[in-house]
């Protein structure tokens, strides 16, 4: 019983132990993405309509193989009929079997068959730069979304230190009050300082949960209270993509982005739009067979040696199944001569789908280098933003260093204190911010000169 009793608790404590661990897990960007990439509803989505695109190449296929039916039917024919014995109408039910096979092939049909196969190939090639895509916009999304939650906790570090600090001011006021050192006045100034950066703590606080929020939702995570990311510490490296110029950098992004490929792509298809449609212009040759056989259960007029007349029952069913087979083949040619205007109409949509398909191709390609252009200039812009930052934090924190001193000797009040910490404050978070806003705009640049967004290592 002992033993029992021990083996309970260790699997209770065990469970217990693997709980804490799924609730404490802390997830990196990488798994963020991979998990992404694996159950993200709009890549699924995109997979489905590729794997239509797959079924559409094999209807392609199934074009140029032959069709074979095959029908049969059984009859009853109930009422007044001839007996062919008397001659006589007389009330009674006769039986027929029936059976037939029909098989016709393409021998020729404009080589509609033929571009078909070709636009089907085509239809993957797009559907799958199109699934590329879709994952290499959710792996820039969750990324992005990612930094933002980074960012989101070292500014509620800030605020809670900055917190920290007026708490402890306003202690010490509350002790230069109490000995007349400091009027009343400068205690209610920390008062409301202290009150202030609580309301930014709480504000720091549910900016960071909104992110995370807004992180879980994107990898469609159910638990996303309990959802949270390792803490990570990007530094800002000089990346070798910014040392490119934009014209290599548009180079290399005509040639990895699949945007661009998909304008191509989608171009080719509607170039086999127009054959296919131009080929029903042409005429069209077909072979056909076609095998019957019929069974009659009826009675049959034979004749003695004498020539007289008598009954006789039906044949056994294999016998005329065999005397009454039948074949037919042949070939059939159809030209079209006139349809209504649906063939020359069929071409005209089919052009004009095909020059949109070409104003596309060339906006993917002004959307491209606009993109990248954008994404070079926003970069350097951050990279300045950042710096400069920096530079201001350097003397916010001087400043205040200065005015600590000026506040202990009791050349400065508490208003122009809290000022000076507050300013320091915001030029912290400041920094913070421009930093993973320059880590993200660099890797938008590394993304078009086909960088992945994480590399798997």
């Amino acid at each position: 019983m002992k033993n029992v009793g021990f083996k309970i608790i260790f699997l209770f404590v065990l469970v217990l132990g693997f709980s804490s661990q799924a609730q404490s897990k802390k997830w990196t960007i990488q798994e963020c993405v991979d998990y992404a990439l694996k159950n993200n509803i709009s890549i699924k989505q995109t997979d489905l309509d590729a794997q239509t695109t797959a079924i559409a190449k094999k209807d392609a296929i199934g074009n140029f193989l032959p069709t074979i039916n095959a029908n049969t039917s059984h009859s009853w024919n109930i009422g007044l009929n001839q007996n062919i014995t008397t001659g006589l109408l007389e009330n009674q039910t006769t039986q027929f079997t029936s059976a037939g096979l029909n098989s016709s092939i393409d021998i020729y049909n404009g080589l509609q068959n033929q571009n078909r196969l070709r636009r089907a190939n085509l239809s993957i090639l797009s559907s799958q730069y199109q699934l590329s895509k879709m994952k290499d916009d959710i792996s820039l999304n969750v990324a992005n979304a990612f930094l933002q939650i980074l960012f989101n906790k070292e500014n509620l570090k800030v605020q809670k230190e900055q917190l920290a600090n007026d708490e402890k001011q306003q202690k010490r006021s509350e002790e230069l009050v109490a000995s007349g050192v400091v009027p009343r006045g400068d205690l209610l100034d920390v008062k409301a300082t202290v009150a202030a950066d609580k309301q930014r703590v709480v504000a720091a606080e549910n900016t960071l949960f909104l992110s995370k929020l807004s992180l879980a939702q994107l990898l469609q995570l159910d638990d996303f209270k309990d959802f949270d990311i390792a803490d990570a510490d990007y530094e800002v490296k000089p990346s070798a993509t910014m040392l490119e110029t934009p014209e290599a950098i548009i180079a290399k992004a005509k040639q990895e982005r699949v945007e661009l490929k998909i304008a191509k792509t989608n171009l080719e298809i509607a170039e086999k739009d127009v054959k296919i449609a131009k080929g029903a212009f042409q005429p069209s040759l077909s072979g056909f067979y076609s095998f019957s056989s019929r069974v009659s259960y009826a009675d049959r007029i034979l004749f003695d040696s004498s020539g007289f007349p008598y009954t006789a029952g039906a044949l056994p069913f294999f016998d005329q199944f065999s005397n009454n087979k039948g074949h037919n083949f042949g070939m059939q040619l159809n030209i079209p001569i006139l349809n209504g205007l649906s063939i020359k109409n069929n071409v005209e949509r089919s052009k004009i789908a095909l020059e949109r398909s070409k104003t596309v191709e060339k906006q993917a390609t002004l959307d491209l280098e606009r993109n990248v252009y954008t994404a070079i200039t926003d970069a350097k812009g951050a990279l300045n933003a950042y710096e400069s930052a920096n530079t201001t934090l350097e003397a916010r924190k001087e400043a205040f260093n200065y005015a600590k001193e000026k506040y202990a000797v009791g050349m400065m009040n508490s208003f122009d204190y809290n000022q000076a910490q507050l300013l320091y404050a915001n030029a912290q978070s400041e920094v913070i911010r421009t930093k993973y806003d320059y880590i993200f705009k660099v890797k938008v640049v590394e993304f078009y000169f086909g960088i992945p967004i994480i590399e798997n290592k």
